[in-house]
């Protein structure tokens, strides 16, 4: 995807970065919420629900760092195409496979087993691919690179507003292929929206970047600090985005749209937290606003440990996320404040690489134990994100970032 060389009118970036990311946000918005829910569809089973999920984000991870260097070599449009047109195919290769599958048997398991591992890797090719995209387009804009940043995220919570409900709703009404159709249509839109130049490469070694990025961690506490306590929190949060579709489908007999529709909410929740803690930094500082939101997670996670009810779960998970919003805009303004700008780029990378190991975890965590023990586990990680949470932020809170 290119930016521009020069500051451009937002009606030319529509058409070079914001059509292509949205088609592409939308894609990725149902592949991490919707193929779950179609596993748990075509097998019937929590343990290869939550092997799905693992197989998905380990995936991602891996590919992460070599996105990064395919990035360098081909360029992000090349790349661009390639992951979103790849997707494409997978995904109607697969419903294909499921159409003539029995429901519920071997070919039906491994087709979704192998969707979740491939549609992964692709999905985060092609987002390291639109993240590049959009970071060279903000330097092109010079003093509007806020606003260039900002329309980026809100196409990004509007899709995973969207994303979840979406796709549960296909596969309650639709079934399988109603829901893969539209995720390959998504994906072929963004690959025919996006353009057709390349951004010039900026970092060609990226082993030596994410040692970089790393050793420049270890020597920024507060940013350390901070990521290691959401990682604790990601944890719970992993484990949840798991296990809720297995507990409300299986415990409380509710339909995959309605677990959808729990994300959904939660995305309008950690949408409007994101506002609020802007207000909320403003006018108290990090410490303040920080701590606030990680009581409101910490607290909301202990909560949903022992909901019973669907409603309990809709409501919790919405309150969880707003704090995680909350957790989110704290760590993107440390970010910009403590990290070099020459090893900006590594030491993001390390970060998100860190922050992501908590989801194929909780993966096979769910895979591994029996559904009525899910609530045990949920209490254990609600209790770790507490104490996690409250270490980082006691040893942030002199420290002088946190009064920025």
């Amino acid at each position: 995807m290119r930016p521009p060389a020069a500051l451009r009118p937002s009606s030319a970036l529509a058409g070079t970065l914001y059509l292509p990311r949205g088609a592409d946000a939308a894609a990725s918005a149902m592949t991490t919420y919707g193929v779950p829910l179609l596993v748990l569809a075509a097998t019937g089973s929590a343990a290869w629900t939550g092997l799905a999920f693992a197989l998905q984000w380990l995936p991602r991870i891996g590919a992460f760092t070599v996105a990064g260097t395919l990035t360098d070599r081909f360029g992000t449009a090349r790349l661009f195409r390639a992951a979103t047109l790849a997707r494409a195919v997978v995904t109607l290769l697969a419903a294909g496979a499921l159409a003539m599958a029995d429901a519920r048997s071997t070919v039906a398991t491994v087709t979704v087993l192998l969707l979740a591992a491939v549609t992964g890797a692709l999905t985060e090719c092609s987002y390291v691919a639109a993240e590049t995209a959009g970071g060279a387009a903000s330097r092109a804009a010079g003093a509007q690179a806020h606003r260039v940043q900002s329309t980026l995220i809100t196409i990004d919570q509007t899709a995973t507003l969207a994303g979840p409900a979406a796709a549960g709703l296909l596969i309650e009404h639709g079934g399988p292929a109603a829901m893969l159709t539209t995720l390959a249509l998504f994906s072929l839109l963004a690959a025919a929206l996006g353009p057709r130049h390349d951004t010039a490469p900026v970092d060609r070694d990226t082993q030596r970047g994410l040692g970089a990025g790393w050793t420049t961690l270890r020597s920024l506490p507060a940013l350390a600090w901070l990521v290691g306590g959401l990682i604790v929190s990601n944890g719970a949060v992993a484990l949840l985005q798991a296990a809720v579709p297995v507990i409300v489908v299986t415990d409380l007999d509710h339909s995959s749209a309605d677990a959808g529709l729990i994300w959904s909410a939660a995305a309008v929740t950690s949408l409007l937290a994101v506002t609020a803690s802007r207000w909320a930094i403003d006018r108290w500082g990090l410490w303040p606003a920080g701590a606030t939101a990680a009581t409101v997670a910490a607290g909301a996670t202990l909560a949903v440990a022992h909901a019973d009810t669907y409603r309990g779960y809709f409501l919790l998970i919405a309150v969880l996320m707003a704090g995680e919003g909350g957790l989110a805009v704290v760590l993107r303004t440390v970010r910009s404040h403590v990290i070099p700008a020459d090893v900006f780029g590594s030491t993001l990378a390390v970060t998100i690489l860190l922050l992501l190991l908590p989801y194929p975890a909780a993966g096979l965590l769910v895979a591994a134990l029996p559904t009525a023990h899910l609530g045990y586990a949920i209490t254990t990680a609600a209790l770790l994100q507490t104490i996690g949470l409250a270490i980082a932020f006691a040893r942030l809170r002199r420290m002088p970032v946190m009064s920025a």
